[in-house]
C-alpha cells in the first residue's frame, strides 16, 4: 500500500481527503491480492499434508484476542452475516472511525447511499443479536452503535 501511494501521490487531486484517498487505495491492494490469492490457494492447498505439516502460531493475534470475548465474538458473527456493503461500511465508520463523508469517498458512492446502507446494516445486526440472545437464553447487553452524525 505504502509504494502504490508513493507512486500515486503525484496524480493525487485533492478531490477528497488524503486519508480517505490512501484507505481508497489499501482497499483496492486488498481487493487486487485476494484475487490473485485464489488461484494460488487452489494449486498448493490440495498438495498440503496437513497432518505432517501442521502451521502454528502461538501467540493469538490481536483480532483472536478481541475475537474471545463473548459478545464481541457474536457481533463479528451477526456481522460476517451482513452484505458485503453493509460489513463494508460498518468497518469504516465504526471500526476505522471514519465519517460519512470519508466512508461514501472510499467507496466511491454517495453520501445518501452510506447513510442508507449504514441503517440497514445496524438495523440487520441488531435483528440478528436479538435472534442470537433468544437462542442462547441470554440476554445480550446493549452495544452503543450511535456515531455522531455529519
Amino acid at each position: 500500500v505504502y509504494i502504490r501511494v508513493m507512486k500515486a501521490y503525484e496524480r493525487f487531486e485533492g478531490k477528497s481527503s488524503e486519508k480517505t484517498w490512501m484507505y481508497s487505495i489499501a482497499r483496492n491492494v486488498t481487493i487486487d491480492y485476494f484475487r490473485k490469492q485464489k488461484g494460488w490457494k487452489d494449486k498448493i492447498f490440495p498438495n498440503f499434508d496437513w497432518d505432517r505439516q501442521l502451521i502454528k502460531d502461538k501467540e493469538p493475534i490481536p483480532e483472536e484476542v478481541a475475537i474471545m470475548n463473548g459478545e464481541i465474538q457474536d457481533i463479528y458473527h451477526c456481522l460476517n452475516r451482513c452484505t458485503t456493503n453493509q460489513r463494508s461500511v460498518i468497518i469504516l465508520r465504526y471500526i476505522q472511525g471514519l465519517s460519512i463523508t470519508e466512508t461514501a469517498e472510499v467507496l466511491n458512492w454517495s453520501e445518501s447511499k452510506v447513510k442508507t446502507t449504514q441503517h440497514r446494516a445496524l438495523k440487520a445486526i441488531k435483528k440478528l443479536m436479538e435472534d442470537l440472545s433468544g437462542k442462547e437464553g441470554h440476554r445480550i447487553e446493549k452495544i452503543p452503535l450511535e456515531r455522531k452524525r455529519n
